[in-house]
């Protein structure tokens, strides 16, 4: 049955956040919004399935779809929105440090653009990560602002909303959801901004390092950068009645 809103959540070895983070998704969403939520265990090895069957019972919205084998975060969130009955999908980190509360302003944002606006894409004001990883962030932002030119000032935040059909129109490759924006961009459509907040991690540990996104991002943003000269643009079609 289809809903007005899919909020897609991938997670790995989240099991102190997942509870936490599904309630505080019920409440932000509680009204008129007929939503579902997609929890994507990306094989986890903790008690995040565990945690995610229990929560089940109480949350008649939750849906729960587990990878066989470890496949990253691009494929969770790919597995996620394939799945989902709405035409506008939320996404948020599984690690508690978005705000769920900050939902429903991306979510009013996109439903009152046009066809054209893909994506409404969240800024955090404050980061709340460690100093090493903000300097990493603005370091590789300024970089690949350079390379592509889209006027992203915040990929690395997981706060998003956009129109399913959009989203896999792009195509796909590990570790695109750092390109979203660009590729929405890519293909014809608009995105907005938003401010949000952000929080710190009070659970668990970062799946990420410094170093090792900074090694593959420099082939990802190769990547990208042939993409964005392969393409003779975006096409909005008609059908003539």
């Amino acid at each position: 049955m289809a809903v007005a809103l899919t909020v897609v959540v991938p997670v790995k070895d989240e099991a102190q956040n997942v509870g936490i983070l599904a309630r505080e998704i019920a409440t932000a969403l509680a009204g008129d919004t007929s939503y579902e939520v997609i929890f994507v265990d990306d094989a986890s090895t903790d008690g995040t399935p565990t945690v995610l069957k229990q929560l089940k019972e109480d949350m008649p919205q939750l849906r729960i779809i587990r990878h066989a084998r470890n496949a990253g975060q691009s494929r969770a969130l790919r597995t996620g929105v394939s799945a989902a009955r709405s035409e506008i999908v939320a996404t948020l980190d599984g690690d508690g440090q978005n705000d769920p509360a900050d939902l429903p302003k991306l979510l009013a944002e996109i439903q009152a653009g046009g066809f054209q606006l893909g994506m409404v894409a969240g800024v955090r004001l404050q980061r709340r990560d460690n100093w090493a990883k903000r300097q990493a962030s603005r370091a590789a932002n300024r970089v690949r602002n350079w390379a592509l030119k889209d006027g992203a000032t915040d990929t690395g935040c997981g706060l998003k909303a956009f129109r399913r059909s959009a989203y896999l129109a792009l195509p796909y490759f590990d570790h695109m959801h750092r390109y979203l924006i660009t590729l929405m961009l890519r293909e014809g459509y608009k995105v907005q901004y938003v401010n949000v907040s952000h929080r710190p991690r009070l659970h668990g540990r970062s799946k990420y390092g410094v170093w090792d996104r900074a090694i593959v991002g420099i082939t990802d943003l190769l990547g990208v950068r042939w993409l964005q000269h392969r393409f003779r643009g975006g096409v909005f079609e008609t059908e003539e009645l």
